[in-house]
């Protein structure tokens, strides 16, 4: 009986251990996708502030959809906005991937 619970035991432990270490390897992939585009947000700070709300003359961007961010960043950067101020500059200076996971960070921000 003794060598069945050791054997069941340790079986336990280890299914445990795959399960609890493929979770964490999720979470670890969600979170570094996340920080980088917590990072890239950082020069939209400055004018938009850290959440995105700043407002006033300046467009909130927290909460809007990705969809609708991505394609005004994709407009700027291609020189397709003719009311862009340093948005072109900010823009060109990104990648289209970079820029779409700018869109999905600001919109997962609530307004």
């Amino acid at each position: 009986m003794k060598i069945k619970s050791r054997a069941f035991y340790w079986l336990t432990l280890a299914a445990g251990s795959l399960v609890l270490g493929t979770t964490a390897q999720a979470q670890t992939a969600v979170t570094a996708e996340s920080l980088q585009a917590q990072v890239l947000s950082g020069a939209c700070a400055n004018c938009h502030g850290t959440d995105g709300r700043l407002g006033g003359a300046v467009p909130v961007i927290a909460g809007r959809p990705a969809h609708v961010l991505e394609s005004k960043l994709l407009a700027f950067k291609r020189g397709e906005d003719p009311t862009a101020t340093v948005m072109t500059r900010h823009a060109t200076g990104y990648t289209d991937d970079e820029l779409a996971a700018l869109a999905a960070y600001f919109s997962k921000l609530g307004r």
